[in-house]
């Protein structure tokens, strides 16, 4: 570490040192009490990388340099060389409510010998959520449907999960939601609440913790944003309690391995209860968390080895920072409030191929102020 990555270290360290966030509990869980956590520390400025989009939801890197956009309402969209098309790869008839529609993305492992790719989304009708295989042309600009790989997840107005991910493992993972009805979450006969582990061709892993079963984690409410700090170590967010059980905030940032149970809805902020995971990170203030992104190496130094969390209400970054036991030493605030002081509502957070963290926003999702340029994408740069 350079001297001035030095400094810097030093100074978020103090920041979050001599905050009001509350105190570990003895498991390690850390309830933040006021507020979200303090400023950010390392200079950093904000590049607009396209913009015109409609609740942009998640992202995929091509091999060729181009970013596939999923756009909420149905639409595939694709930036190339810097900018957006105008005509979408693809147009879905998908179930367009309050969080339901088009979601999450991930390229296949061999994409570029297959042009393989996978979406989740809300079939019409709004009563299930899947997952589907597309094939993107060679020029890039149109996608063709290949099959339904895998279906039945239940969907509803809320609470639809959708994030996909290709694990370490080389198997496909599938964030859902509770689909407003808590109970579900610790039910092992539906889909609903939990992270499920596929095959590439929506089969089930023979080695998954409950044999037959897609489910890999389980008490979840509504993830939107997990990741990987090594092979075998998940970080996943959760959505709190929006007035169930007269509950409110506790939106989370937990630690899990295979057959890991969250605790949605018997456990809240850092109760402990049998057989569930308290969470590493919770706040009492409502934090509702959309993307998540490790960062191992990437272009900004400071903040390599830290998790990134894309916030929706509270419109704000938050950057993570585990000790060696993998409690939380240190976490802090980027780009908050609404434009043009901040970026709004963030979606995605994902680290591109380049090194840089990308930021989607969702400021036209009918629960921000969507501006004339609308939502857009971001890449985070140093300054200075």
């Amino acid at each position: 570490m350079n001297a001035r990555a030095r400094i810097v270290a030093l100074l978020f360290l103090a920041a979050c040192q001599t905050s009001k966030a509350g105190k570990a509990s003895d498991d390690g869980c850390l309830l933040v009490e006021e507020g979200h956590g303090p400023p950010g520390t390392t200079p950093v400025s904000v590049e607009t990388v396209a913009t015109g989009l409609e609740v942009p939801w998640a992202l995929a890197f091509l091999p060729d340099g181009g970013i596939l956009v999923t756009e909420r309402p149905g639409r595939l969209r694709l930036v190339r060389d810097g900018k957006l098309l105008p005509d979408p790869v693809a147009e879905f008839p998908v179930e367009q409510s309050a969080e339901t529609g088009l979601m999450g993305i991930a390229l296949h492992p061999d994409f570029a010998q297959n042009r393989s790719f996978f979406l989740a989304l809300t079939a019409p009708g709004g009563k299930e959520n899947r997952v589907e295989l597309w094939k993107l042309s060679e020029e890039g600009t149109k996608a063709s449907f290949q099959s339904v790989i895998f279906g039945g997840i239940p969907a509803a107005r809320i609470h639809d999960g959708g994030r996909i991910k290709i694990g370490p493992d080389g198997k496909l993972y599938v964030g859902t939601g509770d689909a407003g009805r808590p109970d579900r979450s610790q039910d092992a006969s539906t889909f609903a609440g939990k992270l499920l582990r596929l095959e590439l061709d929506g089969s089930i892993p023979a080695d998954n913790p409950i044999p037959g079963s897609p489910i890999f984690l389980s008490g979840i409410r509504n993830t939107q944003g997990f990741d990987w700090l090594d092979h075998e170590t998940l970080v996943v967010a959760d959505h709190g309690p929006s007035g169930e059980f007269g509950r409110r905030g506790g939106d989370e940032v937990s630690i899990a391995r295979r057959g890991d149970n969250l605790g949605w809805p018997d456990i809240w902020r850092c109760e402990q209860g049998e057989g569930r995971i308290t969470p590493i990170l919770t706040w009492s203030r409502a934090t509702p968390a959309a993307g998540l992104a490790y960062q191992r190496r990437g272009r900004i130094e400071e903040w390599d080895g830290s998790v990134f969390l894309a916030t929706l209400g509270s419109r704000h970054l938050q950057r993570i920072v585990f000790g060696e036991t993998r409690r939380v030493r240190a976490h802090e605030v980027y780009f908050a409030g609404d434009p043009p002081e901040g970026l709004g509502r963030l979606r995605e957070a994902i680290v591109g191929p380049d090194g840089h963290l990308y930021l989607t926003t969702s400021n036209c999702d009918g629960r921000g102020r969507c501006p004339p340029e609308k939502d857009r994408i971001v890449r985070i740069v140093p300054r200075g």
